[in-house]
């Protein structure tokens, strides 16, 4: 099962159990999910991990938000957004260790045969791909600088 279609289960599952808030999260990702497929030069259906930096990305943004508006004393809504990504993080794979990250871009940068920091884009072009979903885009980018440097 896609995770596509693992979503749209839940949202029925979240209909027939009358979880409001739940339903409307899922809801959000389907919708993003539908319109990433329906762009421009977009296949039909695309991959699970594409499916996950969707998703990653809309957590992201979920809590960028929930800052604004803890910021901003407006707590009603900065609990409604921490609902809604927990939502999106149950979606999501368990982030890599610190010292996983590390071994996994060691063998990454062993793999491409990067030896200083002006290489750093071949690595991290496998990098962002091999750890989708798995670690954040500037974890992975301040690892493999280190790395190099």
């Amino acid at each position: 099962m896609s995770l596509f279609e693992l979503i749209s289960n839940d949202i029925l599952i979240a209909m027939k159990a009358r979880e409001k808030e739940k339903l409307e999260a899922l809801r959000g990702i389907k919708k993003v999910m539908i319109e990433a497929r329906s762009a421009v030069g977009a296949t039909s259906e695309l991959s699970d991990q594409e499916y996950l930096k969707i998703i990653q990305k809309l957590a992201k943004q979920g809590l960028d938000s929930a800052t604004i508006y803890k910021e901003q004393g407006r707590n009603d809504l900065y609990e409604q957004e921490i609902f809604q990504v927990k939502v999106f993080e149950s979606y999501l794979p368990v982030k890599m260790s610190d010292a996983d990250l590390t071994s996994a871009i060691e063998a990454i940068i062993a793999e491409v045969g990067a030896t200083g920091i002006r290489e750093m884009g071949k690595v991290m072009g496998v990098a962002s791909k091999k750890l989708a979903g798995l670690a954040d885009g500037k974890d992975i980018s301040d690892k493999v600088k280190a790395l190099l440097s």
